[in-house]
């Protein structure tokens, strides 16, 4: 086992640790050893595996629970959300909306209230006026998208769609860019039977339309 020598000793510590994980020493939701084994093993203190557990576990990788030890949480270190958004290829963006957007439309339908759809509809006729400019166009599209997303009344899926609109707003202005059109009356018919479902509860109809609307959007990249 390498011995660790140079300060600062918790940080390496907390990589060493780290990349046990990674190696698959430890599976996800196992326990880690106790400090009085931890530490020998590295060449450390106590206090020294302690510091190195709380920096791993304020990286997500561990937690701590009261009474019952150490255990791993995840098996590498989590990428920063915004480097992850900024690497995702229009590919990527328009598969994680489908994950987020068919379910959601799924829910808007089983959930939605009357100011819910006044609200959808609202959005859909400002989509229906903003068809000239690229980038207005993609603004009043991400409203109506998020109208239905409120509509399915989960905080988790509003929570992740609007941390994801900059990248997602990004990659459909360079989408449409690509293809030279946008805002077709086909395009506009196919998010208002999106809310025709939405409105007569047909949840299995809105994901449906939603994911094929989604699909043939990631069809058409060149």
């Amino acid at each position: 086992m390498t011995q660790l020598r140079r300060e600062p000793l918790a940080e390496q510590a907390a990589e060493a640790l780290l990349e046990r994980i990674r190696g698959g020493e430890w599976a996800l939701g196992q326990k880690l050893p106790g400090e009085t084994t931890l530490a020998p093993q590295l060449g450390v203190g106590r206090s020294t595996i302690r510091e190195a557990i709380r920096h791993l576990a304020g990286r997500g990788v561990l937690a701590s629970r009261q009474g019952a030890g150490v255990f791993v949480t995840a098996l590498d270190e989590p990428d920063d959300w915004d480097q992850v958004l900024r690497r995702a290829d229009i590919a990527a963006v328009i598969e994680a909306r489908i994950a987020i957007e068919v379910e959601a439309s799924a829910l808007a339908a089983e959930r939605r209230t009357p100011a819910d759809l006044r609200a959808m509809r609202r959005a859909a006729g400002e989509r229906d006026l903003n068809r000239s400019g690229v980038e207005e166009h993609v603004d009043a599209d991400t409203v109506l998208h998020r109208s239905i997303i409120l509509a399915a009344h989960n905080p988790i899926l509003t929570e992740l769609f609007d941390t994801f609109t900059p990248r997602s707003r990004q990659a459909m202005i360079e989408l449409l860019r690509r293809r030279g059109e946008h805002g077709s009356d086909a395009d506009q018919l196919t998010h208002m039977r999106i809310l025709d479902a939405i409105t007569g509860r047909d949840a299995a109809a809105a994901a449906t339309l939603t994911r094929e609307h989604l699909l043939a959007l990631k069809a058409k990249l060149p």
